[in-house]
């Protein structure tokens, strides 16, 4: 390896064997430093190989020459280590929801700055930030010469219609980045690049108000299956019926099982067995539920099991027979179409195969029951909590609906069972301390002695 010497020996300049560019090192306060000066000549490379020594002893004397891994480091090791560590055990969007989060917001505002620089104030900084409405600038039209083109800058800026307003982000939204961070610094400790974990809490905290999660009330939920009842036997279009229909029963499934979307995604007909309950001797289902738990059981009220004897009986849809999609097949249009071969169910494939979200929100919307009492959007997460509230109404027990339902009794007791009426006891709020009677005064005896005489036998007696 060729080596050269520079400032009396304070700088290398060497090369090594597979590169034809100039590489330099030097050592400020018993620290080695190196860096490439991207130059094949050498007598160029001495002069960059100057510079940056030069540069760096007046970092060192101004106090700004960083000697420590910034958090664009540590967040790069941190997604390289989270999704092999973690497979199989957190779902792919999660994790790729902490590479968007680095890459939008976290990388942009930290990403240049040492790990020991990332305080408690600078992540209060960050906060403000996040929470701060942008500046937007026009956008110009031919990017570069636009100004030297147009006659104003009026006449420059592209008539396109007004974006949406901006809007904070959510609560649990900066939560999330928060974890992110979290996470990346603790990557750092691990690896000895930071000493501590600064605090992240977020200053003037005051305790957050506990929303009910939107449901269907009792009458509301009647109006639900009332309305997708009606839709699937009368949809708009022919060809909507068997989805229509799939809807209909997905509701009912859904309000008597309490499963979550993700779950009544993955479930396929061999997780579900009609059984007979030893304890109530109806006809209910046994789940084998798949999810964001993992693996676990659900009993459901013996409501669900209609439904999903319609489901498994339900043959699954043919291809359609539009003109435009008999022409994509390769088919002639003018042709009989082939009739369509019934096909059932069969135990591997999904209970709810397809996307049903456009027709549910749109039968949400013609019974105005998209929005509820605080104008929180319904979904199909809606079904669930509805079927827990339900069941806390009727008097069920809140540890086997936690159990139930694979979450835990303070999740249950936060969300839902302090909404519940139901769970407040009138006759014991409304007791009343019964009033003692009042008292009568006591009579004083009269007697008839003079003054300085001794008492009568009488009196004594008395």
């Amino acid at each position: 390896m060729l080596r050269h010497k520079l400032l009396g020996g304070k700088v290398q300049v060497y090369r090594r064997p597979n590169t034809s560019q100039w590489q330099c090192a030097a050592s400020i306060d018993g620290r080695q430093y190196r860096a490439s000066t991207k130059e094949d000549s050498l007598e160029r490379a001495k002069e960059v190989a100057e510079d940056w020594y030069l540069g760096l002893r007046g970092k060192a004397r101004a106090g700004i020459l960083r000697t420590e891994k910034t958090f664009a480091v540590a967040a790069a090791q941190f997604l390289k280590e989270y999704e092999i560590i973690t497979e199989g055990q957190r779902s792919r969007r999660w994790t790729e929801g902490h590479a968007i989060r680095i890459r939008l917001h976290l990388d942009p505002f930290f990403g240049e700055l040492g790990l020991s620089e990332v305080t408690a104030g600078k992540v209060q900084e960050y906060r403000v930030h996040r929470m701060s409405a942008p500046t937007v600038r026009p956008r110009l039209k031919n990017k570069g010469n636009a100004k030297a083109k147009a006659k104003s800058e009026e006449e420059a800026v592209v008539d396109r219609p007004e974006p949406r307003p901006w809007k904070p982000p959510a609560r649990s939204t900066l939560h999330d980045e928060v974890v992110t961070l979290r996470l990346v610094l603790k990557t750092a400790i691990r690896h000895g690049w930071l000493a501590h974990l600064p605090d992240l809490s977020p200053p003037y905290k005051t305790q957050g108000k506990i929303q009910h999660r939107p449901w269907f009330s009792p009458e509301e939920y009647r109006q639900l299956y009332e309305a997708t009842r009606a839709y699937a036997r009368k949809p708009f279009h022919g060809h909507y019926k068997w989805n229509a229909e799939q809807v209909h029963d997905y509701v009912l499934f859904m309000a008597n099982t309490g499963l979550r979307p993700d779950e009544a995604k993955n479930l396929q007909h061999r997780d579900v067995a009609i059984v007979e309950d030893a304890a109530t001797g109806e006809r209910i289902l046994e789940i084998e539920v798949r999810g964001k738990r993992g693996v676990g059981f659900c009993k459901s009220m013996p409501s669900a099991v209609r439904p999903y004897e319609r489901l498994a009986a339900r043959p699954l849809p043919g291809p359609p027979q539009g003109k435009r999609a008999r022409i994509r097949r390769g088919e002639d249009p003018k042709t009989q179409p082939a009739p369509i071969e019934v096909t059932l169910p069969q135990p591997t494939d999904p209970v709810f195969p397809g996307n049903h979200i456009k027709l549910f929100n749109g039968v949400l919307r013609r019974a105005k029951l998209k929005l509820d009492r605080d104008n929180q959007k319904r979904t199909a997460y809606s079904l669930r909590h509805t079927y827990i509230c339900l069941r806390l109404m009727e008097g069920a027990d809140i540890y086997q609906i936690a159990k139930n339902c694979r979450t835990s009794v303070e999740m249950i007791e936060k969300h839902y069972a302090a909404h519940i009426k139901n769970r407040l006891d009138a006759s014991l709020i409304n007791i009343r301390k019964p009033k003692p009677a009042p008292k009568k005064p006591e009579a004083v005896p009269v007697t008839n002695a003079t003054p300085g005489a001794e008492p009568s036998s009488e009196d004594r007696a008395a």
